[in-house]
């Protein structure tokens, strides 16, 4: 079975894209089958791998609302398969208001393609509606990226109650693969801060990463429609990022 990675955090703007997109390729250089999967109706990950949302004929939420097969665009990017969104994915809750079973439409989609990969990455929404109930219902872990500021933080409570009622509702077995603070500036007490409380107060609940360090190197690298170690091999954020990558491998999967 492949391991399914919902990187997950109910707060914008904390890097959840940018960590799918570059932990995908780290996992493809380790000769892993990576799949990404775009479930974000801003389809910033369709967009940062080079496609085009608004030119797209198949997107997820097709696979979602019509249980039509899942759409790998192209077979490879990078290494890696990608499952496209486009802004159409935001009228999925609607759609779905009275399906049967409606948190298990990614799972059941996935389920058909994920012998093939050793890694799927779903890059979710920021919020705590259905498209993010889907994604956990259907992930083996959750990863989830906090921005070094206290606000975001904060809101890890809130993130780790939701993560407790997906386990008692619709998957007993969702394990959290760890935490990783995003955006860090070591000149800034309140971020050094931040991390601090992330490590003293999360690490008896899963693994907490090295903090991503903020660089405008990433969206430097997002324009160019690639990862960042094909954009600056030697940037520091590099070694952290293979450093998530080498522990997401040694994952293991509940029985």
């Amino acid at each position: 079975m492949s391991k399914i990675i919902a990187l997950f955090n109910q707060s914008g703007g904390v890097a959840k894209t940018t960590l799918t997109q570059n932990l995908g390729y780290h996992l493809v250089l380790k000769k892993r089958r990576v799949l990404l999967v775009d479930l974000d109706p801003q389809s910033s990950l369709t967009t940062f791998m080079g496609l085009e949302p608004d030119e797209l004929e198949q997107t997820i939420q097709q696979s979602i609302v019509d249980n039509k097969p899942l759409p790998i665009y192209p077979e490879l990017i990078h290494g890696m398969g990608l499952v496209p969104a486009d802004i159409n994915l935001a009228a999925c809750e609607m759609q779905l208001a009275g399906a049967i079973a409606r948190e298990y439409r990614l799972k059941n989609a996935l389920a058909t393609v994920q012998d093939k990969y050793d890694f799927i990455l779903i890059d979710c929404p920021p919020s705590l509606g259905l498209l993010s109930i889907i994604s956990l219902t259907a992930a083996t872990h959750i990863l989830v990226p906090i921005q070094c500021q206290f606000k975001s933080f904060k809101g890890t409570e809130l993130l780790l109650n939701t993560v407790a009622q997906v386990r008692g509702h619709t998957n007993p077995s969702l394990q959290i693969a760890g935490f990783v603070p995003t955006m860090f500036d070591s000149r800034t007490a309140q971020e050094s801060r931040t991390v601090k409380a992330v490590q003293e107060q999360l690490s008896d609940i899963g693994t907490v990463y090295p903090p991503i360090p903020k660089t405008i190197a990433f969206a430097d690298a997002s324009e160019r429609r690639v990862p960042l170690i094909l954009f600056d091999k030697n940037h520091p954020a590099v070694s952290v990022l293979q450093k998530i990558a080498n522990s997401l491998d040694k994952l293991k999967l509940l029985s």
